[in-house]
């Protein structure tokens, strides 16, 4: 019998883009974002003008990671340290899994439908655009 599930369209990954593109701009930060879906594929991906390149990857990696663990990545890197339950976790999955403050998963109706990633900032930084994401998705922008 066939499965379904929801996850982020096409329309919801622009809108959610777009927020996070501005709040990027609004700190003055060239931006690296990615959004997968609930299977933790890319679904949209923006690199504004002047970001580094080691942003594009690191975007990426902390929205898989956000998704396939269905956490944040802040949450995961404070359990990941000498000593916590989770510790050495950042080696796992083929060694993609990133522990960097700026993946969050994406919910609606209290299921997780993927994932956005954002990398250039400090850790905060990072959690601040990613959320503007999620925050334009469900329309409180």
């Amino acid at each position: 019998m066939p499965q379904t599930y929801e996850t982020i369209t096409l329309d919801d990954a622009k809108r959610m883009l777009s927020a996070a593109e501005a709040k990027a701009t609004s700190l003055g930060i060239a931006y690296a974002i990615a959004l997968v879906d609930a299977g933790g594929h890319l679904a949209a991906f923006v690199r504004q003008d002047g970001s580094k390149i080691g942003c594009i990857d690191l975007a990426i990696g902390k929205a898989v990671t956000a998704r396939i663990f269905d956490t944040s990545t802040s949450e995961l890197a404070a359990l990941a340290q000498t000593g916590q339950p989770l510790f050495g976790i950042q080696q796992t999955n083929a060694g993609r899994v990133v522990i960097l403050g700026g993946g969050l998963p994406v919910l609606r109706a209290g299921k997780v439908i993927g994932a956005v990633g954002a990398s250039a900032g400090t850790a905060d930084q990072d959690i601040a655009v990613s959320q503007a994401a999620i925050e334009a998705l469900h329309g409180s922008t």
